[in-house]
C-alpha cells in the first residue's frame, strides 16, 4: 500500500471546474453540430450543398477547445477562430457558437488584446476582400454593418463580464481582509482581557501567600485573613476568566452574561488590592455618568494593571487614583510614592522596559481614540495617566 494516497479537499473545487469546463464544451459542440446539420437541411440553405464531414469534424474540434479554456485562454481562442473560419468556409453554418465563448473566456481571462485581435482577423477574414462587399456572391454592405455593429455590441458585454467579475473577486478580497482584520484585533483584545485579569489577581494572591507563609506560626489570624483573601480573589479571577474566555464559544446562547467591569466597580477593586497590603486612596472629580461600554471597560483595566504594576514593581504600600469625568471624557490617573524596588530587573523599571502591561494600557486607550502617558515623577514617584474620550465611541 506504500505511495497510495487520499485525494485532498483541495482538489474538489479544481475537479469541479474541470467537469463544468467538459460539460460547456460538450454542450457547445452538440448545439453547433445540430444547428449547422439543422440549416443544411433546409432547402434554402444560400451555400447551396451540405458540409462535408471536414466542416462537422471542425465544428468538433472548435467546440471541444474549450476544455482547456481557463489554463490556456489565448491558445483556445486561436483554436476556435482558425476552425470556425475553416468551417464556415466548408459551408457550416452557425458556427460560431464556440468562438463567442472563447472570445467572452480571454476577455474574462484579461487577455483584451488576443480578444480584440480575434474581432478584427474573423471580421476581415469574413469580408475579404473588402472592396467587393456590395458584389454578387460576396456579403452586402448591410451584413457588413450588421456584423460590425454585433461585434461592439459583444465586445461591450464581454467588457462589463470582465469587470463584473473583477468587482466581485475585488469584493470577496475585501471581506477576507476584513474578517482577518477582525480576528486579529479579537485575539490581541483577548489577550490583553487575560494578561489584565491574571496579572491582577495573581499578584494579589502572591503577596497574600507570601503574608500567610511568614504569619503562620507567629500569627495564624492574620494568616487566616491571608488564605481567605486569597480564596475570595482566585475566586473572583476564576469568574473573570471564564467571562473572558466565553467570547471564544462556538454557540452564543452558552456566552457567560456577566457584566464588563466598570469605572463603578472601582470600590471593590480597591478593596481587593488593600487586602493585599496596598493602601488605595480613590477620589473621583466631577458627576460620575454612565459611560460607553468600551471606554468604561478601559478605565478599569488601566487602573487595575496600574495597581497591579504598583503593587510588583514599587517599594511603596500605598497609590492614589483619581477618577475624572468631563464632558469630552474622562481622565483617569494612578500615582504611588516609589521608589522602584532595586531588586527587580532592568527591564520592569519605567517607560524603556514598558513589558506588557503598559503596553496593554496604551492600547487600550488608544483603540478607543484616548491617549496614556506613564514615567516616572521628579520625587521618584510613578504616575499613570489616561485621557480616554466619550463622543463618538459606542458600546461595542
Amino acid at each position: 500500500m506504500t505511495g497510495f494516497t487520499l485525494p485532498t479537499l483541495r482538489r474538489v473545487p479544481a475537479l469541479r471546474g474541470y467537469a463544468a469546463d467538459i460539460a460547456l464544451a460538450l454542450a457547445v459542440t452538440a448545439i453547433q453540430l445540430g444547428f449547422s446539420r439543422a440549416i443544411a437541411s433546409w432547402h434554402q440553405h444560400p451555400s447551396g450543398h451540405e458540409p462535408d464531414l471536414a466542416a462537422y469534424l471542425l465544428l468538433a474540434a472548435s467546440g471541444l477547445a474549450l476544455i482547456w479554456r481557463r489554463r490556456f485562454p489565448v491558445a483556445v481562442l486561436g483554436v476556435a477562430l482558425a476552425t470556425t473560419l475553416a468551417a464556415s468556409a466548408l459551408g457550416a453554418a452557425g458556427a460560431w457558437l464556440a468562438l463567442i465563448v472563447a472570445f467572452v473566456n480571454a476577455e474574462v481571462a484579461r487577455r483584451r488584446a488576443a480578444a480584440i485581435a480575434s474581432l478584427v482577423i474573423g471580421y476581415v477574414v469574413a469580408f475579404w476582400p473588402p472592396w467587393r462587399i456590395g458584389q454578387a456572391g460576396h456579403g452586402s454592405v448591410v451584413a457588413a454593418v450588421s456584423v460590425a455593429g454585433w461585434l461592439i455590441v459583444l465586445l461591450a458585454v464581454a467588457e462589463l463580464i470582465r469587470m463584473r467579475g473583477q468587482r466581485a473577486a475585488a469584493a470577496a478580497r475585501s471581506r477576507e481582509d476584513q474578517l482577518r482584520r477582525r480576528a486579529s484585533e479579537e485575539r490581541v483584545q483577548i489577550a490583553r482581557d487575560l494578561h489584565d485579569v491574571l496579572a491582577h489577581n495573581i499578584s494579589v494572591i502572591n503577596v497574600q501567600a507570601n503574608t500567610a507563609l511568614h504569619l503562620m506560626d507567629r500569627q495564624p489570624e492574620r494568616a487566616r485573613e491571608a488564605l481567605t483573601s486569597i480564596h475570595d480573589v482566585s475566586k473572583q479571577a476564576l469568574a473573570e476568566l471564564r467571562t473572558v474566555l466565553g467570547v471564544l464559544r462556538a454557540d452564543g446562547d452558552a456566552a457567560p452574561r456577566a457584566p464588563s467591569p466598570g469605572l463603578t466597580q472601582l470600590r471593590d477593586l480597591v478593596s481587593s488590592v488593600g487586602a493585599a497590603g496596598l493602601e488605595v486612596r480613590l477620589a473621583v472629580q466631577g458627576e460620575p455618568r454612565e459611560l460607553p461600554g468600551d471606554v468604561d471597560v478601559a478605565g478599569y483595566r488601566i487602573v487595575q494593571e496600574a495597581l497591579t504594576n504598583t503593587a510588583r514593581h514599587s517599594a511603596s504600600r500605598s497609590a492614589d487614583v483619581v477618577v475624572g469625568y468631563q464632558p469630552e471624557g474622562v481622565l483617569v490617573q494612578v500615582d504611588d510614592a516609589g521608589p522602584v524596588r532595586p531588586r527587580l530587573p532592568a527591564p520592569e523599571r519605567g517607560p524603556a522596559g514598558a513589558g506588557n502591561g503598559i503596553t496593554g494600557m496604551t492600547e487600550r486607550a488608544q483603540a478607543i481614540g484616548g491617549t496614556l502617558s506613564a514615567g516616572c515623577r521628579a520625587d521618584g514617584g510613578f504616575r499613570v495617566v489616561a485621557w480616554l474620550p466619550t463622543a463618538g465611541v459606542t458600546a461595542r
